[in-house]
């Protein structure tokens, strides 16, 4: 399977959700006291957050955003669901169904460990979650994509130059390493041999001001440095064509203007609609301050990226043997579910502390030499026109 990218437009997020439903079980029969019996079982299981229930505790995300997520999965989980049943016998409803999915999603475990949390066999516990994975790719993949009217892309803006003053930007990208373990016996092994030995996929994301991932792309091997799986991305080819950050420019000077481009670390080549920061340790003081500021900005990426795997642990860590060809689905469907909590406005997310904006601990920093020379230029007087030169 090639790389799966995010970049689709749909439809916007639907906000209006029935708030009491799952809190009342009153949205399908016998679902008023499966958080209550589920709850017993995995009690011991987990930490209670500071400032949240036991519910927000384990899925990370409040009971009206759960249940936005049941109605986006109902019908594709639904139609098979005479084939999932607990070890009792019992048939699970849609709603035990999708805790069982973000279960293993989110807590990282083994699917036994998951399944025994459950009281459920572990091969339930794997074809309840691919379900799941199939059903929030077609009916959510509205939440990952790119702003599609002015108004979306002039507040974008604005929110980003709020940060340290950055004008026109419309993006932070960075990208982070899915590690895997893989037997030695496999024969295409050393293919996602990455620069640190471990075998990994990459992530690439475009992130807004809100930390929402607006551009995903993911199935690539970690062999590939950042530069290469951008230039290998649709939105790479978008923007070289003139598609994509194509919109208003502003003024700077009377001579100068400035157009619609995202920033990214010193791993990514400097082009006209990809900014990144000066290299070198004897800086001018103008070219110091827009490496200041533009870090400041960037960082929203490196915090998205972060808390993606802080809240979905099954990418987090070293995944055993893992389906290459699924994984990629599996990453997406996490993206999904991060941009869904956000766009629900969900209050949980105030109370989910960020430990480090570290997405990637043990890598270094790449460097690329790469420089396009009219982008060069326009960083200059970018760079001038921060310091009020």
């Amino acid at each position: 399977m090639g790389p799966v990218r995010g970049h689709k437009k749909k439809r916007k997020v639907e906000k209006k959700v029935e708030k009491d439903s799952l809190a009342s079980g009153s949205s399908e029969n016998g679902s008023a006291d499966w958080w209550e019996m589920l709850s017993k079982r995995i009690a011991g299981n987990v930490s209670p957050s500071k400032g949240l229930d036991e519910f927000q505790s384990v899925f990370k995300m409040s009971r009206r955003t759960f249940d936005y997520i049941c109605s986006l999965a109902e019908v594709h989980m639904q139609a098979k669901s005479a084939h999932y049943v607990f070890s009792s016998g019992k048939p699970m409803s849609l709603h035990e169904q999708v805790a069982l999915a973000m279960r293993r999603l989110s807590s990282g475990n083994s699917l036994i460990s998951v399944g025994d949390s459950f009281g459920a066999h572990h091969s339930t516990v794997s074809q309840v979650t691919w379900r799941f994975i199939e059903a929030i790719e077609e009916k959510g993949l509205h939440h990952i994509r790119w702003p599609s009217t002015e108004e979306d892309m002039t507040e974008i803006k604005s929110k980003f130059e709020r940060i340290q003053g950055l004008p026109n930007c419309c993006g932070a990208i960075d990208a982070t390493h899915i590690t895997m373990m893989l037997s030695s016996s496999e024969q295409t092994a050393d293919v996602w041999l990455d620069q640190n030995k471990n075998h990994s996929m990459v992530l690439q994301a475009v992130v807004d001001p809100d930390m929402r991932f607006r551009d995903v792309v993911t199935g690539l091997p970690g062999k590939l440095n950042e530069n290469s799986v951008l230039q290998s991305s649709t939105l790479f080819k978008l923007c070289e064509k003139g598609e994509r950050l194509n919109g208003n420019k502003m003024k700077l000077s009377e001579e100068t203007e400035l157009r619609e481009y995202i920033v990214g670390d010193s791993g990514y080549a400097l082009l006209p609609w990809l900014l990144t920061p000066y290299q070198g340790k004897e800086l001018s003081e103008s070219k110091a301050e827009f490496n200041k500021r533009h870090l400041a900005t960037r960082i929203v990426a490196q915090r998205a990226l972060a808390r993606l795997k802080e809240v979905w642990k099954m990418i987090h860590g070293m995944m055993w043997r893992p389906d290459k060809h699924k994984l990629p689905r599996f990453i997406l469907v996490c993206c999904i579910l991060h941009n869904i909590v956000i766009d629900m406005d969900d209050d949980v997310l105030d109370e989910l502390p960020l430990s480090s904006h570290h997405h990637d601990p043990g890598y270094g920093q790449e460097v690329c030499e790469s420089v396009d020379k009219s982008a060069s230029v326009l960083r200059d007087n970018l760079s001038l026109h921060l310091t009020g030169r």
